[in-house]
C-alpha cells in the first residue's frame, strides 16, 4: 500500500485548488501516495477534481463562494479554516503527513479565526516547537521568527528563542539524513552590528545562545550579514542556514533556489509541507497558476509519510 497523504485545498476563492488539482493530475504524485483532499468542493470541481484523483473529504459547500470576485472573504476563510482544522486532527491521529495549499491570513481574519495562519495553529494543535523551514534542493534555511512586524523583532528575537530555533533546526536536518549539519546563523543588524554601532542584539542575544549550543556539540557559526551567509550557502558551505526573520530567509531563498521550495513546519506530531506561494488571488480561475512547488511539497511529505489502517 502507498503512504496517505492528506491535502487541504487553501482558500476556495485562491489558486488553491486549481494548483491541487493540477498536483493531483501528475503521473508522479499517483505513483507516490494515496491522497485524501479536504475542501470546499465546488472550488475543487470547478478546478477540474475528479473522484480517480484522490478521496475527497467535503466541507460544507459555500454557494455563496460560486460568483464571488477573487479575493479575501469570511466565507473562504471560514472554509478553508475547518479543511485545516480536519487536515490536522486526521494527520495528529494517523502520522501521516499534511500538505496545505495556501490560505488568506485577511479572510481568516474577516473569519474571525483567532490564528493569524497556519503555524499559529499547528503549533497549538500538534507542537508548539513546530519551526518554520524551507527546502529546495541543498537550499535549506529555517526562521527564528515568522509573522511580525520588523519593529518588533529587538524585543521578540531573545536568547531562547534563538537556542530553540536552532536547536529544532539542527534536528530537522538530521532527520533529512544529515548526520552533523553545519548550520550558519544570520545576524539581526545590517553589517552584524558592525561592533555595536547598528545595534547590539548580536553580542548580547544571538552569540550567548549559539555558545551554549556549541558547547553541547551543535555545529553553529555566527552570527553573519545575511547577504554574504546566503552566498556562502548557495556555494555548499552550510547544510542549512538560521535566518532571525521572515524576509531575512524568503529573499535570499528564492533567489538561490534552483528547485522547487518546499515549506515545512518541522518538530510536529506529523509532517506538514506547503508550497511557498500565496493564494494569488489577481489569477485565480485563469487556470495559469504554477504547481510545480505544490507538487514539491506533496512529493516531499509522501517520502516521509505512514501508510494507516483505517
Amino acid at each position: 500500500m502507498k503512504p496517505v497523504v492528506f491535502i487541504t485545498a487553501g482558500d476556495p476563492l485562491g489558486i488553491g485548488p486549481e494548483v491541487t488539482v493540477k498536483a493531483l493530475e501528475n503521473p508522479l504524485v499517483q505513483h507516490a501516495c494515496s491522497p485524501i483532499v479536504i475542501g470546499e468542493p465546488c472550488s475543487l470541481f470547478r478546478a477540474g477534481f475528479n473522484d480517480r484523483m484522490a478521496r475527497l473529504i467535503s466541507m460544507d459547500s459555500c454557494e455563496c463562494l460560486q460568483d464571488a470576485p477573487h479575493g479575501p472573504t469570511e466565507a473562504g476563510g471560514v472554509a478553508s479554516f475547518k479543511a485545516v482544522e480536519l487536515g490536522c486532527k486526521l494527520a495528529a491521529r494517523t502520522g501521516c503527513s499534511l500538505v496545505t495549499a495556501p490560505i488568506s491570513k485577511q479572510s481568516w481574519a474577516l473569519g474571525h479565526i483567532p490564528y493569524v495562519g497556519h503555524t499559529e495553529l499547528l503549533r497549538e494543535r500538534a507542537g508548539k516547537n513546530g519551526l518554520m523551514m524551507f527546502v529546495s534542493g541543498r537550499i535549506r534555511c529555517a526562521l527564528v521568527s515568522e509573522h511580525f512586524a520588523i519593529a518588533d523583532l529587538p524585543r521578540i528575537i531573545t536568547r531562547a528563542r534563538v537556542a530553540g530555533a536552532a536547536r529544532h533546526f539542527a534536528q530537522a536536518l538530521q532527520r533529512l539524513g544529515i548526520a552533523k549539519p553545519r548550520i550558519g546563523v544570520c545576524a539581526l543588524n545590517p553589517h552584524a552590528g558592525d561592533n555595536g554601532q547598528f545595534g547590539n542584539e548580536e553580542h548580547t542575544v544571538i552569540e550567548p545562545a549559539l555558545r551554549a549550543l556549541c558547547r553541547k556539540g551543535l555545529q553553529l557559526e555566527g552570527p553573519f550579514p545575511a547577504d554574504s551567509l546566503w552566498a556562502a550557502h548557495a556555494k555548499g558551505k552550510y547544510d542549512g542556514i538560521l535566518c532571525m526573520y521572515h524576509d531575512q530567509a524568503l529573499l535570499g531563498l528564492k533567489l538561490a533556489a534552483r528547485e522547487p521550495i518546499v515549506h515545512i513546519t518541522a518538530g510536529l506530531k506529523f509532517l506538514r509541507t506547503s508550497p511557498t506561494h500565496g493564494t494569488a488571488f489577481d489569477i485565480a480561475g485563469k487556470h495559469c497558476a504554477d504547481e510545480r512547488s505544490m507538487t514539491s511539497a506533496i512529493l516531499f511529505a509522501a517520502a516521509r509519510s505512514k501508510t494507516p489502517q483505517f
